[in-house]
């Protein structure tokens, strides 16, 4: 009983010694992390006047994303692009350069996932910037992979309904041979979950360097 008390202080230390590990140091080395101009001056710091980067998400988009947790998409699609020689994701055009911790700083909530049933979607934006593809893939991704997408359908989040007066400019647009368009007189029309989702979706880019991570061409 008499070494109770230095076994509690022996204990205290290490759980203090492991909170500055864990916490602190992660916070030292990344806490100050700050949106960026892709280059920076002669003395190091953000060109005066460029965009920085990465940029803030929208706020439609922002809905979206709690759409895309809802839907547990994060189970399947990572968004986090390797480095070469750590996987082929360049290789597969993925992303043109490798993601780095500061890409993430205005995401709030991090959606790196942790497998990949489906592509990585890091980059989605930058390989489909069609608002009309997203929405033709989430109705039926078979419309967009040639029949063979194994990813289930989001068609709850689609209404279709009969066409009165003029058709709506949000209606879906398929191909005129299309198999999975609807019946003659029938739209299909995104609900705002969709239209949200889309635009998450959409904002997903890597398309500008940053001094730790430079697209090479």
């Amino acid at each position: 009983m008499k070494n109770l008390p230095l076994l509690f202080c022996g204990i205290l230390i290490a759980l203090a010694f492991s909170f500055t590990g864990l916490v602190l140091s992660s916070y030292i080395q990344l806490g100050s992390l700050a949106q960026t101009t892709e280059v920076l001056d002669e003395i190091g710091n953000p060109v005066a006047g460029d965009p920085l980067y990465p940029a803030k998400m929208s706020g439609s988009a922002q809905q979206g994303k709690a759409v895309y947790t809802d839907l547990g998409c994060v189970y399947c699609h990572t968004q986090q692009v390797r480095r070469a020689g750590y996987g082929a994701d360049i290789e597969r055009e993925w992303g043109k350069r490798h993601t780095v911790a500061r890409d993430y700083i205005t995401q709030g909530s991090v959606l790196l996932g942790h497998q990949r049933i489906g592509p990585d979607l890091m980059t989605i934006g930058d390989r489909h910037s069609d608002a009309n593809w997203h929405h033709l893939h989430l109705y039926n991704p078979k419309i967009t992979s040639g029949g063979v997408s194994t990813m289930p359908r989001y068609a709850f989040l689609y209404e279709t309904r009969a066409i009165e007066g003029s058709a709506s400019v949000h209606a879906l647009q398929f191909e005129a041979d299309s198999n999975y368009a609807p019946a003659a007189g029938y739209e299909v029309v995104p609900t705002d979950r969709a239209e949200a989702l889309v635009e998450y979706l959409l904002s997903l880019q890597l398309n500008y360097s940053l001094p730790e991570a430079q697209i090479s061409e």
